[in-house]
């Protein structure tokens, strides 16, 4: 009977991680499995440890520090003395993993990283501590796989799990009738991220621009998606004065039947890019952070697409930049350009054939059934 550990940090590893639980299911149904979840993982029959819930808090406190420091001790411990699994399987959440790693490295339990940490996007020298601690990484991008292995980490490319993930488009017709749009008009759709303090930045510069569009474009209509984790009364005191239209818990469908998109940089930039959505990035933050971020960071481009096509298709406005007049030039070069329009959608094809049509979660199930194969 084989054992699995898995640690997870937040909502998005909790997801990834059950459908790999699915998958090596079918392949070892006495597998027993264990982790450091959610509710994903518990109804894929995954025993608790403990809930990330209190994992996933954004910022440094001593309170969060200790939490982390605390957890970590305890689940070493545990997989130490008692559980003694075949293999731990971390996933993103880089900090805490990591750490963790470290001593199960020393205790001798072998380690599998899915989802690993963006070094190559900033503080790269984590790919040292990746070497040292970590058996094998199972990477979702194409151009981390040369990179790990020039390090001489084995490695293997999973392809990415929204390719698989991602919801079919919506129908369109139906989603406009559901909500009220007009089929003759254009829909720009906002997503001004899922934390509050992406809100307190953007979220006033975002409506500005789109009342700006609006009143020089009688053609288009526009929706704020409402991010499902931030109650209500976080957005309404920003809507106060307007009329858009805000959309709770759609995100996919929302994206995929917009013509223009107005983004917070994050996966949801990837997710539109799958859906060949022409789109911009505007994000800023408290300038101290910005200065932090400039002197950790190892490459200049912030979202996904021109990450992964090593080449600017998406324009992203930063920081400084970030204004009514920048979005509102961008977006109705996206809505008015025909041909620039067509080169764009085209690139962003380009981009969903390089993330390949691997299932990323079988894959990655394929890799752990291997290593339990070979050391059976």
């Amino acid at each position: 009977m084989k054992k699995l550990f898995i640690i997870t940090g937040e909502y998005s590893g909790d997801i990834h991680a059950s459908h790999v639980v699915s998958e090596l299911k079918k392949m070892y149904p006495d597998l027993v499995v264990e982790g450091i979840g959610g509710d994903n993982l518990k109804n894929e029959g995954v025993k608790l440890f403990a809930d990330h819930k209190k994992m996933s808090a954004v910022g440094i406190s001593p309170a969060i520090i200790w939490n982390h420091i605390k957890l970590g001790k305890l689940v070493v411990d545990y997989l130490k003395n008692e559980f003694k699994p075949d293999l731990v399987l971390c996933i993103d959440y880089g900090a805490f993993n990591l750490n963790v790693a470290k001593f199960l490295k020393k205790a001798g339990i072998k380690v599998f990283y899915y989802i690993p940490p963006q070094v190559w996007a900033s503080r790269k020298w984590r790919i040292n501590a990746i070497k040292k601690y970590i058996d094998k990484v199972l990477c979702i991008f194409p151009f981390e796989k040369p990179m790990y292995e020039s390090y001489g980490i084995p490695t293997h490319y999973c392809g990415h799990p929204l390719v698989s993930q991602l919801a079919p488009r919506a129908d369109k017709e139906k989603f406009f009738k559901e909500h009220g749009f007009d089929l003759n008009k254009k829909l720009v759709s906002v997503f001004p991220g899922s934390r509050k303090f992406e809100l307190k930045q953007l979220m006033k510069v975002f409506i500005k621009s789109a009342e700006n569009l609006r009143k020089n474009h009688p053609d288009l209509q526009f929706c704020i998606s409402h991010a499902p984790n931030l109650p209500d009364d976080v957005y309404n005191k920003y809507l106060k004065n307007t009329d858009f239209k805000v959309i709770k818990g759609e995100n996919q469908a929302l994206l995929s039947c917009s013509d223009a998109l107005i983004l917070a940089s994050g996966t949801v930039a990837l997710e539109a890019c799958l859906y060949q959505v022409p789109m911009i990035i505007a994000y800023r933050g408290p300038w101290i952070f910005y200065f932090i971020y400039l002197m950790v960071r190892c490459i200049k481009k912030v979202s996904l697409p021109n990450i992964i096509a090593d080449k600017m298709i998406v324009p992203e406005i930063i920081q400084g930049d970030v204004s009514v007049q920048n979005i509102s030039y961008q977006i109705e070069k996206i809505l008015y350009n025909n041909s620039y329009r067509a080169d764009f959608i085209k690139q962003l094809g380009e981009v969903k054939e390089l993330l390949s049509d691997k299932n990323s979660s079988k894959e990655a199930a394929r890799v752990i059934a291997d290593e339990f194969c070979n050391n059976s």
